[in-house]
């Protein structure tokens, strides 16, 4: 996460002899400790850190050094608030350090992959000879080492914010404790994220597993790969994977990937997938998993029967589970529950009015770009009396597949649910010359009010759809109907043109044959 440009720490780099009295749970996932992830280190845990005298009472305490977290503080901070940020972890949480910068990293090099074996398409004669996993995983470690200082305990002690590093947790309505002290506050966040679900299939545990806070630890590609989930992080690393030469198998319970998404834009990314190598075991449950002489043998079940699958690692992605264990919310009066974590009324507020909670601990909205909007409205809410509501947020996602799957609104699946007449207008992405240029194909489909232009939602698959569908969400944030996009104009060729086809389409409906006799007359009469 990147709030702004800022200086290298001062913190001298870590060394492996110095981290002796780190929790050992953070140093497996962060293996190996090479130059990077000392570096990584020094920057997000410094080991000689040593935290501050409390400065009376806090205009705002911040449970949580991720994106969240680090957005309010900095927020309330550059306002002139006294500000106080507790990270029990790793600064920069899992989007530094377990999610977005690894994981897109990653999804670069399996693009640079697919890139070459494909190049004999378009008339170049290229080799693929070689996949060195270890180094594109060295690549991923040097990135995130060299993002690592925006994020880092110095720079926020450098914006004025007293960094505590330790354990934080509620002794009233007022208070909180840190390693041994007592902060006192006027208003508290809670942004304490979430971590990856461990479903309970027996043997699991035992046999040991992968997910996304352990999975770039990894140096030597695994030659067999299970995939428990199909959702974003299983679907994004499951292609890379099987890209860098792994033989993936993904399991999900639902009949299509992605079951979130529109089921014409997962069919999109299955045909993707699976060129790519990567198999599918769908409507497929697993019952236990053990070990057997050469790897890990999962049993699993489908309508066929009961079979068995022996690979030699296991990643779960099935889903996040809110960190809400051990903050004493009981003592603050604030409600919660393990399954959904904080709750929080549309104004982010929770059941202390004085405590306030955003980002993936209190949202359904698993995003980055999310717990970002989510800090900017607490900011809002707790310093100066606003009424942002989240529920006006207009939020779009992505999934970073190849191709790119993205959201924004209203799925028409959920219109139906809710009974809300629309009308659909449905675009394959080969309609513009650039894909057809490129080799690409996808879809676009726009959800409007019925009879109306208002955009309600949009889903876009292309290999850039993440920066397209933000024309969209501007439309829908600004109030802009489809009928007006038809004026912007694209350059050409770009794959954006799409959505002025979506517009031209809109505006082709509006030409009704009566409508059209009377311009037919108009304009003989004008010959």
């Amino acid at each position: 996460m990147t709030i702004a440009p800022s200086e290298h720490p001062s913190t001298p780099l870590a060394d492996a002899d110095s981290l002796g009295g780190l929790d050992p749970h953070i140093l497996e996932d962060l293996q190996p400790l090479d130059e990077h992830n000392l570096a990584l280190l020094s920057a997000v845990r410094p080991t000689n850190w040593v935290n501050p005298q409390p400065a009376g009472r806090y205009n705002m305490v911040v449970i949580g050094g991720g994106t969240a977290g680090l957005v309010t503080a900095a927020g309330a901070a550059g306002l002139g608030a006294r500000v106080a940020l507790i990270e029990r972890r790793l600064m920069g949480g899992d989007c530094l350090n377990f999610g977005c910068v690894p994981s897109k990293a990653l999804i670069r090099a399996a693009r640079s992959v697919a890139e070459v074996r494909d190049a004999h398409e378009h008339g170049v004669d290229a080799s693929l000879n070689d996949i060195d996993f270890a180094t594109v995983m060295r690549r991923m470690r040097r990135l995130r080492a060299s993002i690592a200082p925006h994020d880092s305990a110095d720079r926020f002690r450098s914006l004025g914010i007293d960094v505590f590093i330790g354990d934080a947790r509620f002794t009233s309505p007022s208070t909180i404790e840190v390693d041994g002290q007592t902060l006192r506050f006027s208003r508290a966040c809670i942004a304490t994220g979430a971590r990856p679900t461990v479903p309970p299939i027996p043997g699991l545990a035992e046999v040991g597993m992968l997910s996304n806070e352990n999975v770039f630890t990894l140096t030597t590609l695994p030659r067999r790969l299970a995939v428990l989930g199909s959702g974003p992080i299983g679907c994004e690393l499951a292609q890379s994977f099987a890209r860098f030469g792994s033989r993936v198998t993904i399991i999900e319970r639902d009949r299509q990937i992605l079951p979130r998404e529109d089921r014409d834009a997962a069919e999109h990314v299955i045909e993707s997938m699976r060129r790519d190598g990567v198999e599918f075991c769908l409507e497929t449950s697993v019952l236990r998993v053990s070990r057997s002489a050469t790897g890990k043998l999962l049993t699993i079940k489908s309508a066929a029967g009961e079979s068995m699958l022996e690979v030699d690692e296991i990643l779960v992605g099935i889903g996040r589970s809110p960190n809400v264990e051990g903050l004493g919310l009981d003592a603050a009066g604030v409600k919660f529950d393990i399954r959904t974590g904080v709750d929080v009324n549309d104004n982010l507020r929770t059941t202390n009015p004085h405590i306030f909670a955003a980002g993936d601990v209190a949202s359904k909205y698993k995003f980055t770009h999310a717990a970002d909007a989510m800090a900017r409205i607490v900011i809002q809410n707790a310093l100066f009396f606003g009424r942002a509501r989240a529920s006006k947020l207009v939020m779009p996602w992505c999934t970073y597949t190849d191709p790119e799957v993205a959201h924004v609104g209203l799925y028409h699946k959920e219109a139906i649910e809710r009974g809300i007449a629309v009308d659909v207008i449905s675009l394959k992405l080969e309609t513009v010359d650039r894909a057809i240029l490129d080799g690409e194909t996808g879809l676009l489909k726009v959800i409007l009010a019925k009879g109306s232009d208002r955009i309600l939602g949009a889903t876009l698959v292309s290999r850039h759809a993440g920066e397209t569908i933000s024309e969209l969400t501007s439309a829908i944030t600004l109030g802009i109907g489809l009928k007006k996009l038809a004026s912007v104009i694209h350059p050409y060729p770009t794959q954006a043109e799409i959505i002025k086809r979506a517009a031209d389409a809109y505006n082709r409906t509006r030409l009704t044959p009566g409508v059209k006799q009377l311009f037919t007359r108009f304009l003989a009469w004008r010959r």
